[in-house]
């Protein structure tokens, strides 16, 4: 994510500083904090592979989504009353050394990658730490520097539906902003990164609260303003699979605007401005 510093002088081709020293380092310790507490998480959902809504759920209650297998060997998604098979990727699936293994998700994508709740535990918590802190500092921050009003605030007429499909199409047909215009956040970019910031980051954090014995016990109405802990759960991990939707769209618009050029701006701030169509 990017401050946009716009200046009507600048043209395609040229080197301007795209992101401050705080947007860079918040960027890359939350990538790191993120995938850590997702593969984690994954490892802590083995536990118990199956979502509810309200107060309980154990397993001889309805379960909404579940990840699981049949008496037949086959791996099985469900959600609600559908079923998809998904042996060999989710519910059973065959480890390095050739031996099938029945858990939701596969030792590659968890960590650690052999089952252990409680070491998985362990680093969803410390990692905890780092994102719930790292989301405060960089909100307040934000605030103050005037971020999220200057750059991430979306006017009326950005969101007027003809605007919105228009970008849409121009994203469609890999046509993006050039020139000085590229430092500017455009309307998806807006949605995109004000849902990150202030739903699915703070969502994230309060219902992982919610979900710890010790804050339900000191504050428990924070599992009742999600309608229960398992409801609580629910929300949770859809939140985090909203934030992995997030990053394959973003590794997506990186690689297809120009990986080098942008990955190089979130680790030195340098940028060069893509140059307009017809100068080739």
């Amino acid at each position: 994510m990017s401050e946009a510093v716009t200046s009507d002088h600048f043209k395609g081709g040229d080197f301007v500083r795209r992101h401050r020293l705080s947007t860079r380092i918040w960027h890359w310790i939350n990538a790191v904090a993120v995938l850590v507490m997702l593969m984690s998480g994954l490892m802590i959902f083995n536990a118990h592979p199956r979502l509810y809504w309200g107060e309980y759920g154990a397993n001889s209650d309805p379960a909404w989504f579940e990840i699981g297998s049949n008496a037949d060997g086959q791996g099985l998604v469900k959600i609600g009353d559908a079923t998809i098979e998904t042996t060999g990727v989710l519910g059973v699936w065959t480890d390095s050394e050739g031996v099938v293994k029945k858990r939701a998700f596969p030792g590659w994508a968890t960590i650690p990658s052999n089952y252990s709740l409680a070491d998985a535990r362990l680093w969803h918590l410390a990692f905890a730490w780092v994102l719930g802190l790292g989301v405060v500092t960089y909100l307040f921050w934000s605030l103050l520097n005037g971020h999220l009003w200057r750059d991430i605030r979306m006017s009326r007429a950005e969101l007027h539906p003809k605007h919105v499909w228009h970008d849409i199409s121009e994203h469609a047909r890999l046509r993006f902003p050039t020139g000085a215009a590229a430092l500017k956040y455009n309307i998806l970019q807006k949605l995109a990164y004000s849902g990150v910031l202030l739903v699915l980051l703070p969502v994230v954090v309060v219902t992982g609260l919610a979900m710890s014995p010790g804050m339900d016990a000191w504050m428990p109405w924070i599992t009742q303003v999600f309608g229960g802990r398992q409801s609580a759960r629910s929300v949770h991990f859809l939140c985090a699979f909203g934030l992995v939707a997030f990053f394959l769209v973003h590794i997506a618009m990186v690689v297809l605007a120009g990986p080098i050029n942008e990955v190089r701006s979130m680790i030195t701030g340098n940028y060069r401005l893509p140059k307009d169509r017809e100068e080739g």
